[in-house]
């Protein structure tokens, strides 16, 4: 790990240098390019000068403890720089663990019902609107691409997208099943029903990621349904795409133009394409090592709420909170960190496991 930390210090000092040459200065490209380098790993550097720096220190302070005069006031500042050591090692171990290069990236996000009728609908439609107040929280854009309600307030599926700084990062770990147990206001007899819904959270991807070539798409348009107004029913405005080597389809007809709606149904195409290659990269990697504990897979239930109970439960890291009703309200940021640092700690047990 050490010597891994002095190579980056002396890359850190080289691009330093560099970026004082007249050479990458008149290059904005180049100087941008090395600038970004320079800003994404000066925080490890700083951390590995500072535990450096407290090492020497305990190294000093165990010489004065051989003094008997000195001893007991030495002991003391060595039991507070061993804490601030340790702590540094641990920080820098995060700091060394490989960076997700979607992290700063926008998402796409897709929720549908899963079992449970109307229910499941209802429970859709709540998580909708938990992620909207959370992204208004944090300051981000959300729009919604495309929905299909269920009449009594229900989302049988909808599908936004969320625009703001470190969306992916926040975001990427709320893919899976989410199930709620309560008693529905139609249920007479009071029982407590189980329902699921699902949620994705897609990386927006960008033109130099998925490359769709003309020949592999079939486009399809069609007269939009639902309200709108005349020209819903009389204008082939609503798009279809069929991505035909994988089979995967997009539809959308929230806009008037089919112009619009092509480019929102690609925006989701590419995103969905690009997850796909994201998996098949992951098991692979799967095979050889585990990378970390679950995967967020759609096909995991991750979290259920429990409105009996005042409670929520996340499976993958037995994180309990019975803030219900909060984090129904966008609240999340607590039980969002939580999960992050258990995926970062799981990284970090892999990280250690192969060195």
């Amino acid at each position: 790990m050490f010597d891994k930390l002095a190579s980056i210090e002396s890359e850190y000092e080289e691009l330093l240098r560099s970026l004082g040459s007249a050479q990458v200065q008149n290059d904005q490209a180049e100087y941008r390019k090395q600038a970004k380098h320079l800003s994404e790993i000066e925080p490890t550097v700083e951390r590995y000068r500072e535990y450096k720096s407290v090492a020497s220190d305990i190294a000093q302070t165990e010489e004065l403890a051989a003094d008997a005069d000195m001893r007991e006031l030495a002991q003391q500042e060595l039991k507070s720089l061993v804490a601030r050591r340790d702590a540094l090692v641990t920080e820098l171990k995060a700091l060394l663990v490989p960076k997700d290069p979607n992290d700063e990236r926008n998402v796409i996000l897709e929720i549908r019902a899963g079992t449970g009728g109307d229910e499941a609908a209802l429970f859709a439609a709540e998580l909708f609107r938990m992620y909207s107040r959370y992204a208004e929280r944090q300051g981000w854009r959300m729009e919604t691409m495309s929905s299909s309600d269920t009449g009594v307030g229900g989302l049988k599926e909808v599908i936004a997208t969320i625009d703001g700084r470190g969306v992916y990062s926040k975001l990427k770990y709320e893919s899976g099943v989410h199930r709620v147990q309560r008693v529905p206001a139609t249920e007479a007899s009071g029982r407590i029903h189980t329902s699921t819904a699902t949620v994705a959270v897609l990386p927006e991807a960008e033109d130099v990621d998925i490359q769709i070539q003309d020949k592999d798409l079939r486009i399809d348009t069609f007269c939009s349904s639902g309200p709108g107004g005349q020209s819903v029913n009389t204008t082939k405005s609503a798009v279809r795409l069929t991505h035909l080597p994988t089979g995967m389809v997009v539809s959308q007809q929230d806009e008037k133009s089919q112009i619009k709606n092509k480019a929102k149904a690609m925006k989701v195409l590419k995103a969905r394409l690009y997850e796909m290659e994201m998996r098949k990269q992951q098991d692979a990697i799967a095979k050889d090592r585990r990378s970390q504990v679950g995967t967020g897979d759609r096909s995991e239930k991750i979290r259920t709420y429990n409105f009996p109970q005042n409670r929520i439960t996340d499976h993958r890291m037995k994180y309990e909170t019975h803030r219900l009703e909060e984090v129904l309200n966008g609240d999340l940021a607590e039980m969002l960190d939580n999960v992050s640092m258990f995926y970062q700690s799981e990284k970090l047990k892999d990280a250690s496991a192969v060195s």
